[in-house]
């Protein structure tokens, strides 16, 4: 195994491991079926972005001819590359074996997974109909033998490689090597649905992947060549997404990004993947066209690529095979009905979803478009929904007479072209637009609005652990604080304030802000927390976060166990520090909670000498949050709500279903004791639900 050194896990070892706790969900036969057939579309768009990210970095160190020691945390790069695809090869052949798993189950319920050979003769007909009148027209097909120049293969998109052995009337098994031979390419279209639902038969549900549709029809797409023989077998490529963005002064900063991205296109492969069974002749053909190379990490798979497609895979009517949805419940003590800037004005409420409503939000913006005594408002974005009402929101306080202020980054991996589309619409619509601080993203959650009330401007805002995105509101949980505390949005605004004069460093008393002040921040609580250890006082850290990357963190913490603070922590995906090892960490323990909803919450408690600390923030324990990135973090004042975060936190640390433990051999071993079961994420819906009828 590989470690960086004997205190660390390395980094991108480590990220393999938390998609590894995904792939646990697809082959856990407590969750629903088809939802286990959609986590395994998780794990591999999450292994798409791997490589497109993590796995091109250490790509370009290794061909730069560096070793990447201190960037890797003492690993050889190129001993990483290959240990990262000794994993992956791994776990893609357990990802394979669990799919064919769960199709075999699928059969006893009544749901069949067919390929092209096993169409009924009623089926033929309807496929082929299907491909006529829906496929064919969107297919791209490229004869590859014919071409000077192999064509640039867009990135992760599924192609079908084909063979065709023609017919030759002077070949005679003697002479082989004339066989002539042809070699093509067919993408398989995007703006299809990758599974189609074939007419039910009596009780019986039948699904054919877009592929077979494909394989089927072979005849419709080659009539022009004579063929004795034709084979077709997957393919993908992942690309280097990373952004190289140009110094060109001419250009806008939305120029510069927007050319980025369109780079990528045509970016170096890091990732080839092909069907295990494609005949050797049409693989070093492709290799050698592609100029596949050392470093790119070549590894074999099934017969379908592209997996991430199971994430949408058909429901068919069956509610018994899903997760049952939740009705996410209302705030306590606040209305969708009447004013929110009223209750708010009385006192501060927390949000958390999706056990809560996140119609709170968008409330909160749609009254503040429509108040008349609202005057302005200033908010971040890092992600949008596709048809986001947060925008709608802002484009009507504009028509409305407010002054609106949108930080936009347009960075945000893998949202640059939604950023940019919108960027542009809201400019039109008279949105004044900041486009981020050079050298640093804008990863903060926060929105500030300024009423005039009484002849005096008064402040109200929210700040949350997570994007204002309506959509992944739905799946991702996330905390957002609701409040009208003077000296906080004084902070606020001075955060608002950076953004538009940057050489401007500002001093902050209740905020916690990167880059300039969340790691010494925490450092110093730590810090607290050790001094009141060692004077024999209670002394505890419960933190949890998304990822935990940065090694001065993790030796505060590691100084923290030794001198006998203890530390709970709970995070979702890399977590570099290894708990539980005696004279380093043996007062640290740490889970991971992988379920049903996706855990994105940052939350950071210290004990404090009994009067404890309670912080969310936007920032997870990562270099870039704490050194690279915009990041506001925001203390708790509120009793009942710092209870409630306290509350919350411990019934996510008592998990004993779907929270994994971890230490030094990354197992991935589920927590397991003799406690009452607790499975935290339908026990938090639970608790929210009665504390309405407290």
């Amino acid at each position: 195994m590989i470690k960086t050194k004997n205190q660390y896990i390395n980094r991108e070892i480590s990220w393999l491991r938390f998609n590894e706790r995904v792939l646990q969900e697809s082959a856990d036969k407590n969750v629903p079926l088809i939802e286990r057939l959609r986590f395994t579309g998780i794990f591999s768009n999450n292994l798409d972005e791997f490589f497109k990210v993590r796995y091109a970095t250490v790509k370009r160190i290794v061909e730069a001819g560096k070793k990447g020691k201190s960037v890797l945390g003492g690993e050889v790069a190129k001993d990483l590359l290959e240990e990262i695809t000794k994993i992956v090869i791994e776990q893609q052949s357990r990802s394979i074996d669990i799919i064919l798993e769960i199709e075999k189950e699928l059969e006893t319920q009544n749901i069949f997974l067919i390929r092209e050979t096993e169409l009924s003769e009623g089926q033929q007909k309807f496929v082929k109909k299907y491909f006529l009148q829906n496929v064919s027209p969107q297919l791209m097909t490229i004869i590859l033998s014919d071409l000077a120049e192999f064509p640039t293969l867009k990135d992760t998109a599924a192609y079908l490689a084909i063979k065709m052995i023609l017919k030759s009337e002077d070949r005679t098994k003697e002479t082989s090597e004339r066989i002539e031979k042809r070699f093509a390419l067919i993408e398989i279209p995007k703006g299809i649905e990758r599974f189609v639902v074939l007419p039910r038969e009596g009780e019986k549900d039948y699904v054919i992947m877009l592929d077979d549709v494909i394989r089927f029809c072979m005849d419709s797409i080659f009539p022009m060549f004579d063929y004795s023989s034709i084979s077709a077998h997957m393919i993908k490529i992942t690309r280097d997404a990373e952004l190289d963005i140009d110094n060109d002064l001419s250009k806008s900063f939305i120029e510069k990004i927007y050319s980025s991205v369109e780079h990528r296109k045509i970016s170096d492969p890091v990732r080839f993947v092909y069907d295990k069974n494609i005949e050797t002749d049409t693989l070093e053909f492709l290799k050698e066209k592609m100029d596949v190379e050392d470093t790119d990490s070549v590894i074999p798979g099934g017969r379908y690529h592209n997996k991430r497609d199971y994430m949408a895979f058909p429901s068919l009517g069956r509610k018994d095979l899903q997760y049952e949805k939740i009705t996410p419940l209302p705030v306590k003590g606040l209305s969708l009905e009447g004013s929110l800037l009223e209750r708010i004005a009385e006192k501060d409420y927390l949000l958390y979803a999706p056990y809560h409503n996140y119609s709170y939000v968008l409330k909160f913006l749609r009254e503040a478009a429509l108040d008349p005594k609202v005057k302005a408002i200033k908010i971040t974005v890092y992600r949008l929904a596709n048809d986001s009402q947060v925008a709608a929101c802002l484009a009507n306080a504009v028509k409305n007479g407010k002054q609106v202020t949108l930080q936009i980054e347009l960075r945000a991996r893998f949202d640059e072209h939604a950023n940019i589309r919108y960027a542009e619409e809201l400019q039109a619509e008279g949105v004044k637009l900041i486009f981020g601080v050079p050298g640093l993203k804008v990863h903060s959650k926060i929105c500030l609005i300024e009423r005039e009330e009484e002849g005096q401007m008064t402040r109200y805002g929210f700040i949350s652990t997570g994007n204002f995105n309506e959509s992944t509101a739905k799946i991702y949980t996330d905390y957002t604080l609701f409040t009208a505390h003077v000296p906080i949005l004084k902070e606020l605004n001075k955060v608002f304030d950076f953004f538009e004069t940057t050489y401007k460093i500002n001093k902050y008393k209740h905020l916690v802000v990167s880059p300039h002040y969340t790691k010494t921040v925490f450092k110093n609580l730590i810090d607290q927390e050790i001094e009141n250890a060692k004077a024999g006082k209670e002394a505890f850290i419960k933190i949890k976060m998304n990822s935990f990357t940065s090694y001065k963190m993790i030796d505060k913490l590691y100084e923290a166990s030794r001198a006998g603070v203890k530390i709970k922590l709970i995070i979702r995906g890399i977590c570099c520090l290894i708990p539980g090892v005696p004279g380093m960490s043996e007062n640290i323990e740490a889970i991971s909670v992988v379920d049903k909803f996706l855990e994105h919450p940052r939350l950071f408690i210290f004990c404090n000498d009994g009067d404890t600390k309670v912080y969310i923030s936007s920032a997870d324990f990562m270099t870039r949050n704490l050194e690279n990135r915009v990041e506001v973090g925001c203390p708790i004042y509120d009793a009942d709500i710092k209870q409630e975060l306290l509350d919350t936190f411990e019934i996510s640390w008592n998990d004993n279903v779907k929270a994994r433990v971890f230490n030094e051999a990354q197992d991935n071993a589920y927590r397991r004791n003799d406690k009452k079961k607790v499975r935290s994420q339908f026990a938090l819906y639970d608790y929210y639900l009665n504390k309405l009828k407290e």
